[in-house]
């Protein structure tokens, strides 16, 4: 904000003074104070980097390729990307095994094509979220050669080194996600390390405060280039009980495996009250580099009680911690209106007003136009689901393909899998390669996603489901999806207002939206019959009836609507009322 030029004059020139010392201070704390967080009005789109676009022509996706369809972007209405990790990594999970925070892996380009990236998108006002972990890094990083190289080395203490129990055996009993045991010996100095994930992923020791440190200045660096916030990485893992006390184990099995591998309760190496402590102080320090920079927080947790701590004591920690409730049981597999009102309810109980994110599908997630899909209304049904997820309070996040109905591409043999933990529990656990197959642009050799071969197979419907197909269709789902995402843009009750469930139908999930001067009504039938909705009188002083905002059918209300509206099956409709 820029302050006024005021003329000063003799008689009160002291007067003046104090005006103009005091005045532009006092108008940019309220517009500091007064302004939303671009984050809270923003539709986010993950990108896959490695399957997004591919510039040349080497079969996997980058940098350069992303950039080239920031304009496809800016017309579905994205505001911001968040880009799956693209720095050097030997690419054991596919960039989740960092070898160097502060470069791109030559795959992916260069520092330069980052620098590119940033400037073509902000000049398109999408902002650029990018993955930073913290919890591990590649056994190839330097930090991590250098801790193993002996352990009088100045780095062993920042991973987590242990010694064999008397018998040789690990430390203690916990089980890694992605295999059986989370604990690796190193031969050369015979102690164990420890590794949450993939034994090339050894977990950085966080009760060093060095290892703090070092990794708050690669928020400093991204920032400094340009990034405008991070999706922090499996966050609920960085520590672990300082008395490695063995963990409940319970009795399911691992799935993919007969004897052996019981699951466990995470007790002692899962969301421990220190997180929150570095979410907070995380929080200062990208405030203090950049206070618009946003911080999204990946953490898959069973109660709301353990993510809402990540919001911090005072709401100073995570800006968005990750809301994935709608991606588990029961809410995964089942499009139910009476569970979908249930898990948002929590939701919102819980929130107390806090603002939050709803994401439907993502990278390690099976696509949710198959989960939901019922192999006939499948689009009518992503829909009716886009329409959920852009109307709910809080910020959506939409995975790269889902604009357009892709599916989950599952590999046909154990062969074509590229996921390590799909190889090793197959068939049971195929991996995460359906999810991540390449997008679909158009109906050419590999859906114009490469000249090349592409990294992982194309999926052979990508001859009918692509952007250029769906671009000139008007009652197709891409068409659809830029509908909703303008109808949330210029939309008060959808960006701010209130949320509050309507009636308990058990097919039809509806819920209204309301701010000053706007009243809107959301009626979705999560049925495969046709079904009978009545919307609440609307609350404002303008019009007694509803104006039709959107359908995800074909239909016209040319009087509005008043009393009894029919939904056809899986329609969802948008009302609106406006008025004082």
């Amino acid at each position: 904000m820029q302050s006024s030029k005021f003329k000063v004059q003799s008689s009160n020139s002291l007067l003046l003074l104090l005006v103009l010392l005091l005045l532009p201070q006092a108008a940019g704390a309220q517009a500091r104070g007064g302004k939303t967080p671009w984050w809270k009005h923003a539709v986010f789109y993950e990108i896959y980097p490695r399957s997004f676009k591919d510039s040349d022509g080497d079969g996997v996706g980058d940098l350069n390729g992303i950039t080239s369809k920031l304009e496809y972007l800016a017309r579905l209405g994205v505001d911001a990307v968040w880009i799956t990790p693209f720095y050097p990594s030997p690419q054991v999970d596919f960039g989740y095994d960092v070898s160097d925070y502060e470069a791109v892996d030559p795959q992916f380009g260069t520092l330069a094509d980052f620098d590119r990236l940033i400037k073509e998108a902000h000049k398109r006002k999408i902002r650029v979220v990018i993955d930073f972990v913290l919890n591990h890094t590649s056994d190839q990083h330097p930090f991590f050669k250098e801790s193993r190289s002996s352990r009088t080395n100045p780095k062993r203490d920042w991973y987590i080194w242990r010694d064999p129990k008397p018998d040789g055996s690990r430390p203690n009993n916990w089980s890694s996600s992605f295999g059986p045991v989370a604990w690796t010996l190193d031969e050369q100095t015979g102690q164990f390390y420890y590794h949450y994930f993939y034994p090339q992923q050894p977990e950085l020791n966080w009760r060093n405060p060095a290892v703090e440190r070092r990794m708050f200045e690669t928020v400093r660096f991204w920032l400094k280039r340009g990034a405008d916030g991070f999706r922090l990485d499996a966050i609920n893992y960085l520590f672990e009980d300082p008395q490695l006390r063995d963990n409940p184990v319970l009795p399911e099995l691992r799935p993919g495996t007969t004897t052996g591998e019981h699951l466990q309760e995470k007790k002692y190496n899962r969301d421990l009250p220190e997180v929150q402590d570095v979410m907070v102080r995380l929080r200062a320090f990208n405030d203090s580099v950049n206070p618009e920079s946003v911080l999204i927080g990946e953490a898959y947790v069973p109660k709301w009680e353990e993510l809402m701590r990540y919001y911090g004591p005072s709401d100073n920690g995570v800006h968005l911690p990750f809301n994935f409730f709608l991606i588990m049981e029961p809410a995964r597999t089942h499009l139910d209106a009476g569970v979908f009102r249930s898990v948002i309810e929590a939701s919102e109980k819980a929130l107390r007003g806090r603002w939050t994110t709803y994401v439907l599908s993502n990278h390690d997630n099976p696509r949710h136009y198959d989960r939901y899909g019922d192999g006939k209304h499948n689009d009518l049904i992503a829909k009716l689901t886009a329409t959920m997820l852009l109307t709910l309070r809080g910020s959506p996040f939409l995975y790269y393909g889902e604009e357009i109905g892709m599916t989950t591409t599952e590999p046909k043999t154990i062969d074509e899998v590229r996921d390590p933990v799909g190889r090793r529990y197959w068939p049971a656990n195929k991996g995460r390669d359906g999810e991540r197959t390449p997008m679909q642009w158009d109906a050419t050799a590999n859906a114009g996603f490469t000249t090349g071969k592409p990294w992982l197979p194309v999926p052979t419907s990508y001859r009918e489901r692509n952007v250029d197909a769906q671009e000139g269709d008007a009652n197709s789902l891409l068409s659809f999806y830029r509908r909703l995402v303008e109808l949330r843009r210029r939309s008060p009750a959808l960006l701010d207002g209130s949320y509050a469930s309507v009636g308990d139908d058990p097919h039809v999930y509806a819920y209204q939206r309301v701010a000053r001067g706007q009243q809107v009504v959301v009626a979705l039938n999560m049925s495969n019959e046709r079904q009978t909705f009545r919307p609440p009188p609307p609350t404002s002083t303008g019009p007694s009836v509803y104006r039709l905002a959107l359908s995800s059918l074909p239909r016209t209300e040319p009087r509005g609507v008043s009393g009894e509206l029919s939904l056809a099956p899986f329609e969802a409709v948008i009302l609106e009322s406006r008025g004082q």
